[in-house]
Formats: C-alpha cells, sequence, structure tokens
C-alpha cells in the first residue's frame, strides 16, 4: 500500500504508544517485520514552548523507516507550526492524534476530545497539510462514547481537508481498551472514504490480523498492545499472510537474548539510570507466560542496573 508517495511494505505497523513506542521499541519491532511505526505522541504546544522532552521524542533513526511522528492538539496554527518543527527530523509522514482517552489529553480539548468537534478535525488537518511537504494521516476512535459513534463522519471530513489515510481504532473514547474492538466499524470507514484506511484493535496474533483483513477490508492492520514483550507478532503476521510456512514456537533462549539487546539499545539511547526503569515494564511483558512469571515480574520491578536484568535471566530455566 502507499501513503500518499510513501510506500508500505508488509503487512502490519506498529501504533503508536505512549511510554512504549520509543526508538529502541521501534527499532525492535522493524527489524521483527514491522512495516511502518509511528513514534509517541508528542504536544503540539510542547514544541511552540520549545521542550527539550518533546523534540527528543522527535527524533528518528535509519534502522525504523517508514516511520511517522505523531502530534497532539487542538490549535490548527499551533498543530501547523509544530509539524513543521517535525520535519527537521525526517518523518516521511505526520500524524494527528485524534484518538488518545487519556484524561490529561482529553481534559485540554485534545486527543479523542477533538471528535465532539468534527469541524475542527477538519481544521487541523487543513492546517498541517498546507504546511509540510509529507503526507498528513489521522488516528481516531469510534467516537466519543456510545451515543455519538461518529467515526465515519470525522473521517470523511478530515479526507475532504487532506488526509493521507485514517487509522480507526474500533472503541470509543468512553470504552477506553475494553470491551472488545468493534471491526465492524473500520469496515465502515472503509467504504465511507477512497484514502486508505488502517485497522487498529485487538490485534494479538497473526490470525487476528488475517481476521481483520477479511471481515474490514482495511488497507493494513496496526497492532499495539499485542506487541507488548512479542515483536515477534511481526513475524508472524507476515509469514501468515505472506503464505510463508507458519513460524515456530519462540524458545526462552530466544526470548531472553532478545530482551538483553532490546535493554541494552533502551541504556545506550537514554542512559542506564532511565534505560533501566523503562526496562522494568518491559521485562515484565517479555517473561509473560514463563514458568513463575510472577515471582519474575516482582524482580523485574526492581532492576535498576543492566547487570541485574543479566543475574535475573540466567536464573531462568531454559525449556
Amino acid at each position: 500500500m502507499k501513503i500518499g508517495e510513501v510506500e508500505i511494505h508488509g503487512f502490519a505497523a506498529l501504533a503508536p504508544m505512549a511510554g512504549v513506542t520509543d526508538r529502541a521499541f521501534r527499532e525492535l519491532c522493524v527489524g521483527f517485520g514491522a512495516a511502518y511505526v509511528v513514534g509517541e505522541m508528542v504536544s503540539a504546544k510542547g514544541l511552540a514552548y520549545r521542550s527539550e522532552k518533546s523534540f527528543d521524542l522527535l527524533r528518528l533513526s535509519p534502522e525504523e523507516r517508514p516511520a511517522a511522528v505523531q502530534l497532539f492538539g487542538n490549535e490548527p496554527e499551533v498543530m501547523a507550526q509544530s509539524a513543521q518543527a517535525a520535519m527537521a527530523y525526517g518523518p516521511e509522514i505526520i500524524d494527528i492524534n485524534m484518538g488518545c482517552p487519556a484524561p490529561k489529553i482529553v481534559s485540554g480539548g485534545c486527543g479523542s476530545a477533538l471528535l465532539k468537534q468534527p469541524s475542527l478535525c477538519g481544521e487541523i488537518v487543513a492546517a498541517v497539510k498546507a504546511a509540510v511537504p509529507v503526507p498528513v494521516t489521522v488516528k481516531i476512535r469510534k467516537g466519543w462514547d456510545s451515543r455519538s459513534v461518529n467515526a465515519v463522519q470525522v473521517a470523511q471530513i478530515c479526507e475532504q481537508a487532506g488526509a493521507d489515510a485514517i487509522t480507526v481504532h474500533g472503541r470509543t473514547r468512553e470504552q477506553q481498551y475494553a470491551p472488545s474492538a468493534d471491526w465492524e466499524i473500520i469496515r465502515q470507514v472503509k467504504q465511507a472514504v477512497s484514502v486508505p484506511v488502517i485497522g487498529n484493535g485487538d490485534i494479538t496474533c497473526a490470525r487476528d490480523a488475517a481476521a481483520m483483513y477479511e471481515q474490514t477490508n482495511c488497507d493494513l492492520v496496526m497492532v499495539g498492545r499485542g506487541a507488548l514483550g512479542n515483536p515477534w507478532i511481526f513475524q508472524e503476521i507476515n509469514l501468515l499472510l505472506g503464505h510463508d510456512r507458519p513460524s515456530l514456537p519462540v524458545s526462552t533462549a530466544e526470548r531472553l537474548s532478545v530482551l538483553l539487546r532490546f535493554v541494552a539499545k533502551l541504556c545506550e539511547y537514554k542512559g542506564e539510570d532511565i534505560g533501566m526503569r523503562e526496562a522494568r515494564k518491559h521485562t515484565a511483558w517479555f517473561l509473560k507466560g514463563m514458568r513463575g512469571a510472577a515471582s519474575l515480574r516482582a524482580a523485574a520491578g526492581k532492576l535498576s542496573r543492566y547487570d541485574d536484568l543479566i543475574e535475573l535471566c540466567r536464573g531462568i530455566p531454559m525449556e
């Protein structure tokens, strides 16, 4: 598929997840076959106020292409200016967050709160589109709540304003991340617009991806929580949908080896103190399902040095 003139080779993209999809994790997922990645959401106002933390989130590497940076905000002019600033980091795509359900985001009228103002969604897309030379995409939800399911309307407005692709998460803001995602709304959006539609929600294995393609006719699937501790999901999706041989189960030895390499990158990019604090949650995700997982997760929550992780892994029996 293509987003504007950007070619996407593969069957699954990595969803943006705050506090998770940093440079190290994006590189990890691309290494296992993610066809496209979107970084952590960045505050447009933070960029306008020259926040060093906000600019750090924009950094991209050659190992994670094609890649988008995702901006959130609710002022068209500020969003346009921030998109221009983001171009200094070389993203192939600018993505606009219209789906984040976090209270601190929606309380400021951003993220999924924008779904309550469809015309403003269009104004933001038009402003950003006029400001940058790369494709502009949006990520939306089914609607704000069960009484205002308007993904089709918002998608059409965004397309008319110049959006090059639309990602749809099949839940309302009210639903957060439960119950099961509604893939029917993805199908409806796909029927209603002519730009590519990316389906998001409840992709936890390769068969889920195949089912979403079949049920929605979407152009690409996007994996979020299904990739936590499981970057192999992209490899599995590519093998199944590419009609190749099925992949073998991941061994404990490989899982631990990948974890150690990934955390080493975290420490390289962020320093050992920050890297190891962030490694705690990733380690717990990687160890999920192993024998004695509860005690292993408890130990993961106390990691402070890379050597601590090495010791933890040495004590895990190979299966």
